[in-house]
């Protein structure tokens, strides 16, 4: 079990260091990338509202609500194929919108009574850091389309570095086990 999970650890580090490489030497491929697999993502959500409305035991309520949501997925699917530069600002207006707000919750929840001073410092920096990133985004989507791109491949340069050391590790730490046990006598 230890060498097919260091394995595993070691071709998913390989994997994720490729993607990485890729998302920095070409962020803008990586951007389409990112828009053609959100389409991928809608068309089989749409599906999936589709079977839940035909499925056993739906009601004429929830057949009508999913079978809306299915075609709205759908539509989703198809104007993200179709538009695929609107469809990437939209994106990165949704994850401005979700930095900004999540900047703002940590700040607040740093004023929360009890907070020790090192986690209320903490959670202030990191909640600006998250609100300025955000509004960062909202001044400059385009660029922030690219920033994101970007920060994808770093983000998989790290955890592939990460993961790919873990294989060599537990690879090596499975020899080391079977030659101690090797050379340990019976009792």
């Amino acid at each position: 079990m230890l060498k097919s999970l260091s394995t595993s650890l070691i071709v998913r580090g390989i994997l994720a260091l490729a993607v990485g490489i890729m998302a920095l030497a070409w962020p803008g491929v990586t951007v389409l990338a990112l828009v053609i697999l959100f389409a991928v993502y809608a068309f089989i959500a749409a599906g999936l509202e589709a079977m839940r409305a035909f499925g056993g035991g739906a009601q004429t309520g929830p057949v009508a609500g999913h079978l809306l949501l299915g075609l709205a997925d759908l539509a989703a699917s198809v104007i993200a194929l179709t538009w695929p530069g609107p469809t990437a600002l939209v994106l990165v207006l949704i994850v401005a919108s979700w930095a900004a707000m999540a900047g703002v919750v940590e700040i607040a929840a740093a004023f929360r009574a009890g907070e020790p001073t090192g986690t209320r410092a903490l959670l202030v920096l990191g909640g600006l850091a998250s609100a300025a990133f955000g509004v960062a985004l909202f001044a400059r989507p385009g660029m922030g389309a690219v920033a994101l791109a970007l920060l994808f491949g770093l983000f998989n340069l790290i955890y592939g570095t990460s993961a790919l050391t873990h294989g060599i590790e537990l690879r090596q730490t499975r020899k080391t086990l079977h030659s101690v046990l090797r050379e340990k006598p019976a009792a």
